[in-house]
């Protein structure tokens, strides 16, 4: 396990309270744990502003009537060869599909990409979810 360093923080007694709150209702044992979370959130996401080669998943929810959009998204992706490792795909109903989009590569790109599709006409929802390949976050 690595070293611990401990820490104080201050806040307003109200930002304190919203913390206990979410805290208590949340699976973690502690405030420190959220913390740790919260940081490392933070890290992750300006990773995806950086040149360093990072993994993640794309996951979107898109109505597959919308015209050529299928299509759209296939091209998009073509865009970035080489960062797509593998796609789920998912039929929710008899309109909308979920997709699950396994990326590597620079953290820009990454984020470029999913951009692109969440920017398409038809997708309803599109997120990035990221992790460091490495030690970046321990």
């Amino acid at each position: 396990m690595s070293e611990i360093a401990r820490v104080s923080v201050s806040l307003e007694k109200s930002l304190f309270d919203r913390l206990e709150k979410i805290v208590a209702a949340s699976e973690y044992g502690n405030r420190s744990e959220f913390v740790r979370d919260l940081i490392r959130d933070y890290l992750v996401a300006r990773e995806w502003e950086s040149e360093r080669e990072l993994l993640g998943t794309i996951s979107m929810v898109y109505d597959h009537h919308a015209r050529g959009l299928t299509e759209r998204l296939t091209h998009q992706q073509h865009h970035f060869p080489g960062k797509v490792l593998a796609t789920t795909h998912v039929h929710l109903d008899e309109h909308l599909c979920a997709e699950m989009i396994m990326v590597r590569g620079r953290g820009k790109d990454i984020k470029a990409l999913a951009d692109r599709l969440q920017r398409e006409k038809g997708v309803l929802h599109a997120k990035l979810v990221a992790g460091t390949l490495g030690k970046a976050l321990r």
